[in-house]
């Protein structure tokens, strides 16, 4: 199962991740933003808070991102 190990978040709205299977790349929250929980992340120094945790992403308030959502949005650097 693929953790993610690493996450730092950016601007705007982007997480630069690392996952177990060694891939690296960005994670864009954008298209989450105007759906219930999420509206959240739109404030800058909220959105900072993420960290990589339970092998996913999370915030303080119980917003998160699981490693399979991230796995297949995830764009790799290369």
């Amino acid at each position: 199962m693929i953790k993610v190990i690493n996450a730092v978040p950016n601007s705007p709205n982007t997480l630069s991740v690392e996952l177990s299977d060694g891939r690296k790349g960005t994670f864009d929250v954008s298209p989450y933003l105007e759906c219930g929980i999420f509206k959240e992340l739109k404030n800058p120094s909220y959105f900072k808070q993420a960290k990589a945790a339970c092998g996913g992403v999370v915030w303080p308030n119980e917003q998160d991102f699981s490693p399979e959502t991230i796995s297949v949005e995830l764009i790799e650097h290369q």
